[in-house]
């Protein structure tokens, strides 16, 4: 049962006032630069088996910095590009200021019933939905296979996309997945058992990740290794 590190890109000059959506040539501006050093160094604590990315240049940039503190550390994951964690193709929105879709009647259905809203000359966000949680779930299956139980990695992609796989794990129908908040450069961690996903993390832009670590042969492990949650909450992470 490995650790997955759900991981948003950096800042742009685009994020916030501007949909980038799929758009060529979108690049971390120096805040984001600073933020993906950030959150590589917090990152460099935990021994990663792999760094997937989206191929959008935002995300290959930010995974480049987690993958520099990995070397950093004496380490060498795996990199690999995903299709499946890119952007949601938001069609004809796409480029646009938020403050002009604002007031397009599909924005109000993209907030209060997103599984029915199909971008124009686009995706639907239940197709982005569901090839990033199966690609999420495949890869899972895959570091297991390879590396073991214990394995950390990452995932770096885009805000809805990662909303959208918090909302499968957390069992949440998509339409309220707007109720999560993904911020440049957080970091949640979600692990995937025979039973259930356990949501670890989420949004977290400045703790610390040594919990993460996997324990060192002959010690007790520090989390379940089953798919029960613990009656009446557990000791938490830390407990040994």
């Amino acid at each position: 049962m490995p650790t997955v590190f759900l991981l948003r890109h950096g800042l742009t000059a685009m994020t916030g006032p501007m949909l980038a959506g799929r758009l060529p040539g979108v690049h971390l501006d120096e805040r984001g630069r600073q933020q993906a050093a950030a959150v590589a160094d917090r990152l460099a604590v935990l021994p990663l088996a792999a760094v997937v990315t989206s191929p959008l240049e935002r995300c290959s940039e930010t995974a480049r910095a987690v993958l520099k503190a990995q070397r950093a550390a004496g380490r060498a994951p795996a990199s690999k590009t995903e299709r499946r964690l890119l952007e949601c193709d938001y069609g004809d929105w796409t480029g646009k200021q938020i403050k002009t879709l604002s007031k397009e009647p599909l924005w109000r259905v993209v907030q209060s019933h997103p599984s029915g809203a199909t971008f124009p000359n686009g995706e639907s966000m239940s197709a982005m939905a569901e090839r990033a949680v199966r690609a999420i779930r495949d890869l899972d299956r895959r570091f297991e296979a390879e590396h073991g139980s214990d394995a950390n990695w990452v995932a770096c992609s885009h805000g809805d996309v990662i909303k959208a796989i918090l909302a499968d794990a957390l069992g949440m129908h998509l339409d309220l997945f707007q109720r999560i908040v993904v911020d440049p450069c957080s970091v949640s961690a979600v692990r995937y058992t025979a039973g259930r996903p356990f949501v670890l993390m989420s949004n977290d832009t400045s703790g610390e990740l040594t919990r993460f670590v996997p324990a060192k042969p002959g010690r007790r492990r520090r989390r379940p290794a089953g798919s029960d949650a613990t009656v009446g909450g557990g000791a938490g992470a830390g407990a040994v």
